[in-house]
């Protein structure tokens, strides 16, 4: 099992060897610098870098000795630390670097270690820093909205009115369904936007609505979460007459995170995306017995993350762009995934419809790349 979900689509982990193709550490072993935002002064992040690490060590020890070295790196949560360590980790002899966590940091990186032609994979979902030497392994609103408008486009909902935010983090989400809709039926045809606050929400419902029913959409894109608008929105727009049952509610984001959404009424019957729920569910077990509690809803990027590296490893392959960008891609915990030459990357997500208050998956994920919208 550990094995199957370790390789690379292409990739027969039985077959040993060491990295080779470039490899600098001993024995063949790749040295992978982790950076991890350890020393942190933001809530959660401490427990956060432990999870990662964690993970990592996880993959590692699947992978077999002497595949991987894995080295931690403290970045304190701080972008001018994390380029510190990255040089002090590429003058050890990394040949490669796993994280660290957000944006701002793992840009900060990716430029300074630029020269050494080292290879960042960022645990950030930010495709606005990929490409060069950085890519980026978190699950993206491009990914998300590509599967979501696919699925979208062979059920026949080829209208889609896009609701969101005015907010950075929105205009992200909005962009992304509308690129996504490229080489579907899917036609964005109308956007419904809103202040950011509880007051600007009430007050562009009606507007959201009328924009809605005036298009004729067939569904409504909502890039909002169960932190943000959605449990506004969730009630206020079929309280305004955009009836779930005729208009299909998307969601851009988990719906089941945290369970209580599921219950909220204008998503009953409603689709999200989500990845392969097998995998996840083995992996959640396996660390759970391995390190007790319950693993960090990030903590599977970063066995990802070492998962495909040791899938390289494994047929000798250095740690360049190209095999990184190898078109069958890797399988890891959160199903197959592939990186792109532009940094970002791609993941076989499920459906997942809102069905009694529970997830029904209603269109597996893809199990390798070639089918299935890929």
């Amino acid at each position: 099992a550990a094995a199957t979900a370790l390789a690379a689509c292409d990739v027969d982990l039985t077959q040993g060897g060491g990295a080779g193709g470039g490899a600098k550490s001993k024995g063949g072993a790749v040295n992978v610098a982790l950076l991890v935002p350890y020393g942190s002064a933001t809530p959660g992040d401490d427990g956060l870098a432990r999870a990662l690490e964690n993970s990592a060590r996880l993959a590692a020890a699947d992978l077999g000795e002497g595949k991987v070295n894995i080295t931690v790196y403290k970045t304190a949560g701080q972008a001018g630390t994390a380029a510190s360590v990255a040089n002090q980790a590429v003058a050890a002899g990394a040949d490669i670097i796993l994280g660290p966590l957000r944006s701002d940091a793992a840009n900060a990186v990716a430029v300074a270690v630029a020269g050494s032609k080292v290879n960042v994979i960022s645990f950030s979902n930010n495709t606005s820093i990929a490409g060069g030497n950085l890519f980026v392994i978190g699950n993206t609103y491009d990914s998300i909205a590509s599967r979501l408008m696919s699925y979208a486009s062979a059920q026949g909902r080829t209208r889609v009115v896009v609701v969101y935010p005015q907010t950075p983090v929105g205009q992200i989400g909005r962009s992304a369904v509308v690129k996504a809709t490229a080489g579907t039926n899917v036609k964005v045809v109308g956007d419904g936007s809103f202040q950011f606050s509880e007051q600007g929400i009430v007050a562009a419902v009606p507007s959201i609505a009328n924009t809605i029913k005036e298009t004729g959409a067939t569904a409504v894109m909502l890039t909002s979460d169960s932190t943000g608008a959605l449990p506004l929105l969730a009630q206020l727009l079929p309280e305004q007459g955009v009836s779930p049952s005729v208009t299909k509610y998307i969601g851009l984001t988990r719906w089941d995170v945290p369970v209580q959404t599921l219950s909220l009424p204008g998503i009953q019957g409603g689709w999200f995306a989500l990845p392969d729920p097998a995998p996840v569910a083995q992996f959640n077990a396996r660390y759970s017995s391995t390190y007790g509690g319950s693993a960090h809803p990030l903590a599977g990027l970063a066995y990802d993350g070492v998962a495909a590296i040791g899938a390289l490893s494994a047929k000798k392959l250095a740690m360049t762009k190209g095999n990184l960008t190898q078109s069958s891609g890797f399988k890891g915990v959160n199903g197959v995934f592939r990186f792109k030459a532009d940094g970002t990357n791609q993941r076989a997500m499920a459906i997942a419809q809102v069905t009694n208050n529970q997830v029904q998956i209603i269109d597996p994920a893809p199990k390798s790349f070639g089918f299935g919208g890929f």
